[in-house]
């Protein structure tokens, strides 16, 4: 029987469509995988912020992840923003029953203007339960510096907080350094079994990066559903993000910052043998 690869993402709602499940989907069907989601909050926000949150009951989150794994079941899973403890421990029970084969946390906790997003116990829970579940976390500069406790202004300080989150228990970790001000934008995959694989690009002049975190994570997923490995589907996703950042750089979608083009090249479904 021929299947489709299938990739869940675990997130909440963006109304404009640039990050979250909207930047997920869009990600996952760009480059040929099934998406799912089940959603976890819905957020109001456009280019210029977020403007209110509704976190969903988790006995709805339940239901959607128990849906969707019971029935279809899932190659990849990349999860997004978790915005309570009782959501938390909801998706852990679920990942728990159904062990997907991957599972890609992008540790969505601090805003773009640096405002915290969700409460510390819910980041405690996530730290102590999620990082050891997942096969790699994505976290950006401000969310590195929380989650490890160090200052990152170099890439010698990604190094530093890399290796104490691999030490708190992560299997891999993906440092991302957009944010730093640096000639190249480098982001760095650690691992526990291999040496640091570094990742570089040409700084893109665009503000049209909403949902870069979002998209970046998810092409991992995907590329990881279609069976590639951990370091192939970093490098791949590295370059889907990158021209999706250089093809979307002079579009004007909204007065803030703009979405990326997600769909510069878009692949057919595809279908694999199983």
């Amino acid at each position: 029987m021929n299947r489709y690869p299938k990739c869940l993402t675990i997130a909440g709602s963006d109304c404009s469509g640039g990050a979250g499940i909207q930047a997920d989907l869009k990600t996952m069907s760009a480059i040929g995988v099934y998406g799912m989601s089940a959603i976890t909050a819905v957020t109001a926000q456009n280019t210029c912020g977020v403007t209110a949150i509704q976190p969903i009951e988790r006995e709805i989150v339940k239901a959607q992840l128990e849906a969707v794994f019971s029935d279809i079941g899932a190659d990849a899973v990349k999860i997004g923003m978790l915005h309570s403890p009782g959501i938390v421990e909801t998706v852990i029970e679920m990942l728990d029953k159904y062990t997907p084969p991957y599972i890609i946390l992008d540790p969505v906790m601090i805003s773009t203007s640096g405002h915290k997003l969700i409460e510390d116990e819910t980041i405690g829970i996530i730290k102590s339960k999620l990082f050891c579940r997942s096969t790699l976390i994505t976290p950006n500069i401000d969310e590195a510096i929380l989650l490890s406790g160090k200052n990152i202004t170099t890439e010698n300080e990604m190094y530093a907080a890399a290796d104490i989150l691999i030490k708190n228990g992560c299997n891999a970790v993906l440092m991302k350094g957009g944010h730093l001000k640096n000639a190249q934008m480098t982001d760095i995959l650690f691992t526990r079994q291999n040496d640091p694989l570094i990742l570089r690009s040409d700084p893109i002049d665009t503000v049209n990066s909403h949902g870069t975190g979002c998209t970046l994570s998810s092409a991992i997923a995907s590329y990881l559903a279609l069976g590639y490995t951990l370091n192939e589907s970093t490098k791949l996703a590295k370059k889907f993000i990158t021209t999706a950042l250089k093809k979307g750089a002079n579009i004007k979608t909204g007065t803030g910052h703009g979405p990326l083009n997600h769909f510069f090249a878009p692949h057919p479904l595809k279908v694999i043998n199983s």
